[in-house]
């Protein structure tokens, strides 16, 4: 009753189609495209990025937290 049936949705289509052509509709979609592609990109290479900051940084606090030993003489002064 209060939704977008199948025949509007094909009629906006079809305006869109009309006062754009299909050219310019071709070119905006592949522009998306490339946005789209750009942005999971830009994405995944953050959070390798953060992976590695977060992997370097266990690493080097497991380097630091690490307690020097030294080596003490059991051996007994004589008096």
């Amino acid at each position: 009753m209060g939704g977008i049936s199948v025949w509007q949705l094909l009629i906006v289509l079809a305006i869109v189609v009309l006062l754009f052509g299909t050219k310019r509709l071709k070119s905006i979609g592949s522009d998306l495209g490339g946005a789209i592609k750009g942005f999971k990109k830009a994405v995944t290479d953050e959070e390798k990025a953060d992976a590695d900051f977060e992997q370097k940084q266990q690493v080097e606090k497991k380097e630091t937290a690490e307690p020097v030993q030294t080596t003490q003489s059991n051996t007994k002064e004589k008096s």
